[in-house]
């Protein structure tokens, strides 16, 4: 996907933020629609069908978490938050109800623009060699890597884009232990290590999803799929 293909809504209450954004991401060559509020905000992702979110936590109407619960349960999207708190609480709540990734306020646009890239490479990245090899069973788990579909005991699972290239890292290292860091790169695109509560909220949102006992936590070290296809 090229940049001038690519579609970006930018859901912010305060005009001049959200005419700074909308005029920088234009001039990278993206496609940009705005909104203002949480309602029109939902009925523009429906219309527009953007192929990325830049989603303010704190919107009139109703905020940007209820957005992006809304928004997700029509259509996976990523959704990058701005939040004007570097608070922990937020920023897990706005991870687990599907966010991929977030900026704290205030922001450089040439952060946000890096930010916005990374995602958007992770969702546009050739998907892995073993995924012609058919879903991978693991228990209950069918995990799809080719159609990106993910089945708990014969129920069908919503996960974001983000959620699903997590499950599928570690998929992939079943059995291994993976630190954040190599976490955060394979999946994030993140050269540091400074992003483990990103990793630490998918994980606990993957858990919700797909219980409990799937992902192992070795304390002081990461991450490990359990069990055997």
């Amino acid at each position: 996907m090229s940049e001038n293909e690519t579609r970006i809504l930018v859901v912010e209450d305060e005009p001049t933020i959200a005419r700074a954004v909308a005029d920088r991401l234009a001039a990278e060559g993206f496609g940009v629609e705005t909104a203002g509020d949480g309602p029109s905000a939902v009925d523009r992702a429906r219309s527009y069908e953007p192929h990325l979110i830049v989603l303010d936590v704190m919107l009139p109407g109703f905020d940007g978490l209820e957005v992006c619960r809304r928004v997700q349960a029509e259509r996976p999207v990523p959704v990058l938050m701005l939040t004007a708190r570097d608070d922990e609480t937020d920023l897990i709540v706005g991870l687990g109800v599907g966010a991929d990734d977030y900026v704290t306020k205030p922001f450089s646009m040439r952060e946000l623009v890096a930010r916005i890239r990374a995602v958007l490479r992770r969702v546009d990245r050739p998907r892995v060699d073993d995924a012609a090899d058919g879903p991978v069973r693991m228990g209950g788990l069918e995990v799809d890597q080719r159609a990106r579909r993910v089945r708990r005991d014969g129920r069908e699972v919503h996960l974001t884009p983000t959620e699903f290239d997590l499950l599928a890292c570690l998929l992939r290292n079943r059995g291994a232990v993976l630190t954040r860091a190599v976490l955060l790169e394979q999946v994030w695109d993140w050269a540091d290590a400074s992003g483990t509560r990103v990793v630490d909220s998918h994980v606990k949102a993957l858990r919700r999803k797909l219980g409990q006992g799937l992902i192992r936590t070795v304390h002081g070290v990461g991450y490990s799929l359990e069990g055997t296809p």
